[in-house]
């Protein structure tokens, strides 16, 4: 079960299933060989977490955040990850520090081999780094129920917003060469920055319709996203 929810979380996150798309249950236990059961059960606990909703007599969809979707989730990555930032610093410190460094030398691999989705998980990487380092169980668990969602947002968002990258990039080494040197204030002013900059970028690419759902059919009603249910 464990192994058929994280192909499917995956299979979200690196957008080979689109948001908002309609998911067959015959068609992914084709996909994955196994029987519907299975693949029932993992749906399940993907609507648990956000990344799927399930709507009676209608089917099963890929979520697709609104805008106040985004708005809402960017804020409480505001303050979920400056605490735990400012935790991991006090508490783990060089761990912290190596486990940037290393996700910063991922992105710099993946923007070599011009990669975005090896970028998007190398970004993920990182300010999970932050929330492994904090040594709160809450602020983990938190995070833990926003994590895929965010994710996903990143794949979908790196690949057709021009710059994006780049600026998300310049942000990551700043976060990195201010932990370096303990600068708490001048870390958190850049995670602010780096995440209102990318609450800003979803939402345009929304608006401008470069991220959205593969037919207005496929869309799930209104009021159906992560955070009203």
């Amino acid at each position: 079960m464990a192994t058929v929810v994280e192909r499917l979380r995956q299979a979200i996150i690196d957008a080979e299933l689109a948001l908002g798309s309609e998911l067959s249950e015959a068609g992914l236990a084709s996909m994955l060989g196994v029987s519907r059961t299975p693949i029932r059960e993992a749906l399940t606990i993907l609507q648990q977490q956000g990344m799927v909703n399930i709507i009676p007599q209608r089917g099963t969809y890929v979520f697709f955040p609104t805008e106040q979707d985004i708005i809402d989730l960017c804020e409480y990555r505001i303050v979920l990850e400056s605490r735990a930032l400012s935790f991991a610093m006090a508490r783990h410190r060089d761990e912290t520090t190596t486990q940037l460094e290393l996700a910063l030398d991922m992105m710099d691999r993946a923007r070599a081999d011009g990669d975005p989705v090896a970028y998007s998980r190398a970004d993920t990487v990182f300010h999970e780094a932050f929330i492994r380092n904090c040594g709160n169980r809450y602020l983990q668990e938190g995070f833990e129920q926003v994590a895929g969602q965010i994710a996903t947002l990143r794949t979908h968002l790196s690949v057709p917003i021009a710059g994006a990258q780049d600026r998300s990039y310049i942000h990551h080494t700043e976060i990195v060469e201010a932990f370096r040197k303990g600068d708490i204030l001048a870390i958190d002013a850049v995670l602010t920055d780096h995440i209102l900059s990318t609450r800003k970028s979803y939402i345009e690419a929304m608006q401008e319709g470069l991220i959205k759902p593969p037919a207005v059919a496929a869309r799930p009603p209104a009021g159906l996203g992560r955070f009203s249910s």
